[in-house]
């Protein structure tokens, strides 16, 4: 029984004591943004690297992967998740690589001991360029989604132009933009935080860099499913049926 106890205990322990990192991580993280000078030039160099140069796979995403669905679907579910399930693949593995890679070549001990606070350093700019960079993402896989629904309807079904665009905005509500909007800032914030949190705590060299890179990703897709199941039970309760 004692046995029983200590497997069932150990993996429910790392798993509360990894929660509790990750909320450390984001308190330290909005506490440098309040009480400490923004870096402009890693945010700026962030904001391309996170919203710019992502454009490429949410627009194939949007307009491939969605084709013909209604919109409501992709304003609520479709965009929301597939952006993020796509930043977590390119961006969240890129800062877990590059954090990890700095973490064990010792070059955030060096970033300490010339007074370099290495969260306000590292993880601020990413977090600021991720709650920006995340919602404009979306918003524009939502768009592209819509316009290649458009197209497919028109050309491929031969639905009528006019007819689609009219139960399109008749069933499209505000409260499916800010749901998808919402989701996006949230699910920015998840990828975020978890993948610097997996750099920052990479160990056994290379291989440890490679294992926290893979963590990241297949971390905060689960986080980014899983949230997106609650969130969307919470915007029912907060929208609910009949809200425009």
């Amino acid at each position: 029984m004692v046995r029983l106890f200590n497997a069932l205990g150990a993996p429910i322990l790392a798993f509360f004591q990894y929660l509790g990192e990750i909320v450390l991580l984001a308190a330290d993280t909005f506490r440098s943004i309040f009480t400490h000078k923004l870096r402009w030039k890693l945010f700026l160099n962030q904001i391309v690297e996170i919203g710019l140069l992502s454009q490429l796979v949410v627009v194939i995403t949007g307009g491939f992967t969605v084709g013909a669905v209604v919109s409501v679907s992709i304003c609520r579910e479709l965009g929301p998740v597939l952006t993020a399930l796509m930043v977590a693949g390119r961006v969240g593995a890129a800062m877990s690589a590059e954090i990890g890679t700095m973490k064990v070549t010792e070059q955030i001990d060096a970033l300490r001991a010339l007074a370099v606070y290495p969260t306000d350093y590292l993880v601020v700019p990413r977090s600021l360029a991720m709650m920006i960079s995340m919602p404009l993402l979306v918003a524009e896989c939502i768009a592209v989604g819509i316009a290649a629904g458009y197209f497919i309807a028109i050309f491929l079904l031969e639905i009528n132009g006019t007819y689609y665009m009219a139960n399109m905005v008749r069933w499209t509500r505000n409260r499916d933009i800010i749901m998808g909007l919402s989701k996006a800032f949230c699910f920015g914030i998840l990828i975020v935080f978890i993948s610097c949190h997996k750099g920052l705590t990479a160990r056994e060299g290379a291989v440890g860099v490679g294992r926290a890179t893979t963590e990241a990703v297949v971390n905060a897709s689960l986080a980014v499913l899983i949230c997106n199941f609650f969130l969307t039970m919470l915007f029912n309760i907060i929208y609910p049926a009949g809200y425009q």
